[in-house]
């Protein structure tokens, strides 16, 4: 610290430089292992400029979710098994300084008056952060690391997740915009899935994304709009709501809406403007434990944003949705497409549904649990596809 002029903005190789000199110093008094004084460098680098302990974590591809509660007990998944790390904080104020340092990268903040926030690291890992008063053992962070490369549909193929014939009717619905939703509990996969699904969007489109943190990867689209809400300042004021963006989306001339994840009363739009005025092929997510919960969700969350009967909210989603992806995490910690259902309208009191494809397991083979996709029923609905070009 006391070699480092904090009145500029250091280079990261000269900080390396005075590291390295540093600990030359310290070793010629008493001596370190060319393996310590790399281990060191590498620390006190992280500790200046990166995540401190965590950076390591971070960077260790076989680790999942990075789980830190206080500054004593850091916990990693790693092949869906939970197990505690050996890295702790020196401090809690450390801790604190990586905190604000990650939130305030995203232009969020935290604080006691504040103490919830949701940011993300610059790789795309979505970050969750309490603090005290409300975390009694805080200050808590949990950090849900998603692939570097963009996992796509063959790599799901090859990991068993969904099988190629699965695969080639979802391409051809996507091509002939059905709109679809993409459900699942926490850590089913619902982001990759969905990232992997926008493949099949043709390039020609314009396309607008929609998320509370930008966590989509949609490539190879010329026509992108990025769009990510923002929290009230210390004020209160300057919130960017997603119903917000959603209603802004509408007025961009897009030819689909992809939105990361409705939670609330922004499923108004997503179902009731987007859907259902003319932007065919519209595709978001959810949290649910099966396709019928999912409706269910679609059918609080909306009534929390407009004030209209139950039937008629129904009716909306019946028009606007096509088909559901039903994705889980099994027992052997492995993810998979479960269901794919088709909407078929409102009958009777409810939305008539019916499966497509099922997975039906078969057994277990060395901790492996044996099954495959299943095709159930043929579609229903051909309208789309026979005006997209496709045979009946």
């Amino acid at each position: 610290m006391e070699r480092i002029d904090l009145t500029r903005e250091m280079e990261d190789e000269e900080l390396s430089e005075i590291i390295y000199s540093v600990l030359q110093e310290f070793s010629e008094e008493e001596y370190l292992p060319l393996k310590e004084q790399i281990r060191l460098s590498r620390r006190l680098f992280h500790s200046f400029r990166k995540l401190d302990v965590l950076q390591e974590l971070v960077e260790d591809d076989s680790i999942t979710e990075i789980m830190i509660n206080g500054k004593d007990h850091i916990f990693v998944e790693r092949d869906g098994r939970i197990v505690r790390s050996d890295k702790t904080f020196l401090s809690q104020e450390k801790l604190e300084d990586v905190i604000q340092q990650i939130v305030s990268g995203t232009n969020r903040y935290v604080n006691e008056l504040s103490p919830i926030v949701d940011a993300r690291l610059e790789d795309g890992s979505r970050v969750n952060v309490v603090l005290k008063p409300v975390a009694l053992n805080g200050p808590i962070m949990t950090i849900r690391k998603f692939p570097k490369e963009k996992v796509t549909m063959k790599q799901l193929v090859e990991w068993q997740s969904i099988t190629e014939e699965a695969v080639e009717f979802l391409k051809m619905l996507v091509k002939a915009k059905y709109n679809i939703f993409v459900s699942g509990g926490t850590g089913s996969g619902k982001t990759t899935f969905l990232n992997a699904l926008s493949d099949y969007i043709p390039k020609d489109e314009r396309i607008i994304t929609i998320e509370d943190n930008a966590e989509l990867q949609i490539k190879g689209v010329p026509n992108l709009v990025r769009l990510e809400a923002r929290n009230a300042n210390l004020e209160g004021e300057g919130a960017v709501t997603i119903r917000d963006l959603i209603k802004s989306a509408l007025r961009m001339r897009p030819d689909r809406i992809v939105v990361g994840e409705v939670r609330g009363d922004e499923t108004v739009d997503m179902i009731s403007s987007a859907m259902l005025n003319g932007h065919s092929g519209s595709m978001s997510t959810g949290h649910s434990n099966n396709p019928t919960d999912m409706l269910h969700r679609l059918e609080t969350m909306m009534m929390m944003g407009i004030d209209l009967p139950l039937t008629a909210i129904q009716r909306q989603i019946a028009s606007a949705l096509d088909i559901i992806i039903h994705l889980g995490r099994l027992r052997d910690k492995s993810r998979k497409v479960l269901e794919i259902v088709e909407v078929l309208g409102f009958e009777n009191g409810r939305i008539q549904t019916q499966t497509l494809y099922e997975f039906r397991e078969e057994g277990m083979r060395g901790g492996k649990i044996q099954g495959t996709l299943v095709k159930s029923a043929e579609l229903v609905h051909r309208d789309k596809l026979l005006a997209a070009g496709y045979t009946a």
